[in-house]
């Protein structure tokens, strides 16, 4: 075989007048193949040398290694993302409790939310139906009225008062004097940043509803007046406690006392200033929900 022809000095690349004398020095394309290396490829010159080439091709595997390490890196943590947020694996049984405990819940919260509809709710014939019950549920923890903004607020002062009956340890009773429930309250929450809500409203609104509840003689009005007999025994009860002065509480009685605020100088109003008291029967711990009279 024939050794190739040699370049004549002079006709190659880089020869001839103004030529850059660096052209001949670049790679040249193989001779005879007329194609464009593609992406990937590496076209080498005659001139170039195995060293050159063997550059060339390590560059090209680490850039594909590098990329192929930065995929692999990338899936990891993707992988390692999806792990994080995965949900902690429960057994049967608990996810059976939280079940019946987000059922018993959801199921607590409709029926409250129907026997207020029904309470508040213009009168249907569910709520005729169900008069009885609706009632039982929402008085008085639950009760609902309109008066935030009254037009004709109370124009008077009204203090609850309570005594009770205590059996000491020789059996004989002993008959407690009069305490004001509703200036204990006051003097709970006056000078207070944030007074207690039970302290202001409990005692006043137990005793509206019981006085609205009830007739003369202290005759309740059907099933609001019981309960709210029994709401404002409760309460009493609770403030007394069931031991007081070294004996055991047996039975307790509450009295309103009524006094007309005095009009301003300016007013023609004349009220009576004096104060009203409206008294309840005795009623019985031991048997609560009974009224004996005294």
């Amino acid at each position: 075989m024939e050794p190739p022809e040699r370049p004549v000095p002079g006709t190659g690349p880089g020869s001839g007048p103004g030529a850059d004398p660096g052209d001949a020095a670049r790679p040249v394309a193989s001779a005879g193949t007329g194609a464009r290396p593609g992406p990937g490829t590496t076209s080498w010159g005659v001139g170039d040398t195995a060293a050159d080439k063997g550059a060339d091709t390590g560059a090209d595997a680490n850039a594909d290694t590098g990329a192929g390490a930065g995929a692999g890196a990338e899936t990891d943590v993707d992988a390692e993302a999806a792990e994080t947020w995965q949900l902690p694996s429960l057994s049967t049984g608990s996810w059976v409790v939280v079940s019946l405990a987000v059922a018993a819940v959801t199921v607590g919260v409709v029926f409250h939310l129907a026997m207020v509809f029904l309470h508040v709710a213009p009168s249907n014939t569910a709520s005729k139906e169900y008069q009885s019950t609706v009632d039982s549920y929402v008085y008085p923890e639950f009760e609902q009225n309109w008066k935030l903004f009254a037009p004709d607020p109370l124009q008077s002062n009204i203090h609850v008062q309570a005594r009770a009956q205590v059996r000491g340890a020789d059996g004989k009773l002993q008959t407690t004097g009069w305490v004001d429930l509703t200036d204990l309250d006051l003097t709970g929450i006056r000078h207070t940043v944030a007074p207690s809500h039970t302290r202001q409203n409990e005692l006043r609104r137990a005793w509206s509803f019981y006085t609205s509840s009830h007739g003369d003689n202290n005759t309740p009005n059907g099933v609001r007046g019981r309960l709210s007999q029994e709401y404002v025994q409760r309460i009493v009860e609770s403030r007394f406690g069931p031991r007081l002065n070294g004996g055991d509480v047996v039975r307790v009685q509450a009295r309103s006392a009524t006094t007309a605020v005095a009009p301003p100088s300016w007013s023609d109003a004349k009220p009576d200033t004096a104060t009203q008291y409206q008294e309840t029967l005795w009623w019985s711990v031991a048997t609560s929900g009974q009224e004996n009279a005294s």
